[in-house]
């Protein structure tokens, strides 16, 4: 089961995306890296779990263990299950204070991600970036 933060980086995701020439040859390797994402069981799909603001419907559940939190992601729409794996590069498996800490928008600046993202889809993706964030206040 691939993990993304520990078997899959924010270096490996910077690096595969680079490696592309278009934006249609980097919008197919997001959707293969949600295809990645382990699965998740279907009695976490709740309201609990759904985040607000994306236009899919996506569901985020963390676990703290040993100091760090974990999370499990899943989406309706495949291209978000990639920007998921994208999210989860940078913060699974991290402490609260990491987290907090990394600077998403010079990641996703790096990608050259936002520009080619409709709007709700941007606004998605700062959605699911807000409820990690807003976790590991939380638990910091």
């Amino acid at each position: 089961m691939t993990q993304f933060g520990i078997d899959v980086t924010v270096d490996d995701i910077i690096d595969s995306l680079g490696f592309f020439d278009n934006w249609e040859e980097r919008y197919k390797y997001i959707i293969d890296l949600g295809k990645e994402l382990p699965e998740m069981d279907a009695s976490l799909r709740t309201e609990d779990y759904l985040v607000r603001g994306c236009q899919s419907q996506v569901w985020l559940v963390d676990e703290w263990r040993a100091g760090k939190l974990f999370f499990q992601a899943d989406s309706d729409a495949f291209i978000v299950k990639g920007l998921l794996g994208v999210v989860l590069a940078a913060f699974n498996g991290k402490t609260p204070g990491e987290i907090l800490a990394f600077d998403i928008d010079a990641y996703f600046t790096q990608l050259d991600l936002l520009q080619h993202l409709s709007s709700t889809r941007g606004n998605g993706l700062r959605a699911m970036v807000k409820r990690i964030k807003d976790r590991a206040s939380q638990t910091n």
